[in-house]
């Protein structure tokens, strides 16, 4: 999939042509700077982000014990996205600045969503998910109001980046990603057996050894990270968090959120989904973002009402 993402564009490349620039350095100048300087950023962004939303959305759907707990569908990413969009309506242009109010405004609408479903000093996983529908029903209007306040030129940025967008992926939106993720992800792995003793509930969980309400603060504010970075690199995306893990366990036949293998998935389903808008014909070509949103709500609508045998 990588290859053929690589050669896919207005200039085509075949897949033996796109392994000789990659390996051997072959190929005209203007082949090379198109796979190395223009592609290859775009690939490993659309790659990073898909694990980092799988893992985050493995997480969530882990701790609320439900196959709903997304962070698309809880806030999260909305909230994430409130901090860029004001960052880019005030004038700012730099892709590293953007990340960094993502994360910052995730990290609080998280810290908003748990304190608001918070019952008898425990988080109730169906006050999670509603808290969170809400919350992110009221920042999608706050976001939509400061676009409306906002310069033309820098609202209209804006709007594009909130639809969810791969176009013009650099090294500086590759890079926060990878930071990320290289520090996140092996934290979440070890973690991984102490999530999985959670989903039997609080109290089984502590008389194994867990120290629930420790490992739920850590692999909570690990997923909002992955979250936020992820939608700092490339907008708000959709359904990958929440149907990756799914279909990774369905697919692998592991229990529980397998986080490797979600990871991979998710990685695979964006990629796949970006390859696809690209290759729409009559040049329609699609930001990212609108096409996971039409592929999972054709998706949600076959898999909730099979949910027990996925």
């Amino acid at each position: 999939m990588v290859l053929l993402a690589l050669g896919t564009g207005r200039i085509a490349l075949g897949i033996p042509q796109v392994l000789n620039i990659v390996v051997w350095g072959e190929g005209s100048s203007l082949e090379r700077k198109v796979v190395l300087d223009i592609r290859l950023p775009r690939v490993l962004t659309a790659l990073l982000t898909g694990a980092a939303l799988a893992v985050s959305g493995a997480i969530f759907q882990s701790l609320s014990r439900n196959p709903l707990g997304s962070p698309d569908v809880i806030g999260f990413t909305t909230g994430a996205a409130s901090g860029a969009v004001v960052y880019f309506v005030l004038g700012g242009t730099s892709s590293v600045t953007s990340a960094v109010f993502a994360v910052g405004s995730g990290l609080i609408t998280a810290l908003i969503v748990f304190a608001l479903s918070l019952r008898g000093g425990a988080v109730a996983s169906y006050r999670l998910v509603l808290v969170g529908i809400g919350v992110g029903a009221t920042l999608s209007a706050l976001n939509e109001a400061v676009l409306l306040r906002g310069e033309l030129e820098q609202a209209l940025s804006a709007q594009l980046w909130l639809s969810g967008s791969l176009n013009a992926r650099t090294w500086e939106h590759v890079l926060p990603l990878l930071v990320g993720l290289a520090l996140v992800l092996p934290v979440v792995l070890l973690g991984q057996t102490r999530l999985m003793l959670l989903e039997l509930g609080d109290d089984l969980a502590r008389q194994l050894g867990v120290h629930a309400l420790k490992v739920k603060g850590l692999m909570a504010f690990c997923a909002v990270l992955l979250a936020s970075l992820a939608t700092g690199a490339a907008g708000p995306i959709a359904f990958i968090a929440l149907a990756a893990p799914r279909l990774a366990a369905f697919l692998t036949g592991e229990h529980g959120r397998p986080l490797w293998s979600a990871a991979l998935t998710g990685a695979l389903l964006l990629l796949g989904v970006d390859v696809i808008s690209q290759a729409l014909p009559f040049e329609f070509n699609l930001p990212v973002g609108l096409m996971t949103a039409l592929i999972g709500g054709v998706y949600l609508a076959f898999a909730i009402p099979r949910l027990r045998s996925l």
